[in-house]
């Protein structure tokens, strides 16, 4: 394979890996202020995304592709309320494990992962683009 074609290739399959990973954080942020709708359920668990290194033989190059998603296993947060019907014995009610912050800085991290390897992608293609007229 080319290593430009190839290069754009690899490059795909970060980008790839990074959408998914952005569209499992909107979800989360989303969800971030979900209650217990009883008191014997859970409210709406934060995902992870997990990626993993591969070998593409087609390519002969090494990707990235999301190996998993799963759900955090951090405890939900509490809330005193009483009257809401998703309340325990206690009066309190469970909500998502979802930290805004946290989604913000990962989704941060992910466009910016995305945008670097956009850019490379377009330098990619201008590259091709000039060897093209080159050969002409």
């Amino acid at each position: 394979m080319d290593p430009l074609y190839s290069t754009l290739d690899i490059l795909g399959a970060g980008m790839r890996a990074q959408s998914e990973r952005l569209k499992v954080i909107s979800q989360n942020l989303a969800n971030k202020d979900t209650a217990a709708t009883s008191p014997n359920q859970d409210p709406y668990r934060r995902q992870l995304v997990h990626f993993e290194n591969y070998f593409d033989r087609a390519a002969q190059a090494n990707k990235v592709r999301v190996s998993h998603i799963s759900e955090d296993p951090k405890d939900f947060t509490l809330r005193f309320e009483p009257n809401h019907p998703g309340a325990d014995g206690k009066g309190y009610v469970k909500y998502s494990n979802v930290t805004g912050l946290i989604e913000i800085a990962d989704m941060q991290q992910a466009s910016r992962s995305y945008q670097a390897q956009l850019n490379s992608f377009r330098l990619t293609r201008q590259l091709q683009q000039q060897t093209i007229n080159m050969l002409q």
